[in-house]
């Protein structure tokens, strides 16, 4: 966990695509899909899944659930969190 005390954020990236619906079996994580090559429509495109991850725990149970749907694990990357106060700006539509 970060110093902050708030979950870090996790990128994960399987080669495939999966429907939105798929989002709360993955624990609310935001799927993204992504165009493989020069033709966007490409069904066995890129996921990115992106979202706080608890702990260690929760991220290896992630993964799991990628393994268990077959899907090919591309890429698993940190990524920096939103400030909470930036964040809450955010979504109030604020800017500073």
């Amino acid at each position: 966990m970060s110093s902050a005390q708030e979950p870090d954020r996790y990128e994960i990236r399987v080669q495939g695509h999966l429907a939105d619906r798929w989002a709360a079996w993955f624990d609310g994580m935001t799927l993204t899909r992504r165009p493989d090559g020069p033709t966007a429509r490409r069904p066995d495109g890129p996921t990115v899944l992106d979202g706080p991850v608890a702990d260690q725990s929760a991220l290896h149970g992630l993964l799991r659930k990628v393994s268990d749907l077959g899907l090919p694990l591309v890429s698993v990357t940190p990524t920096p969190g939103i400030p909470t106060r930036i964040a809450s700006a955010a979504s109030a539509g604020l800017s500073r």
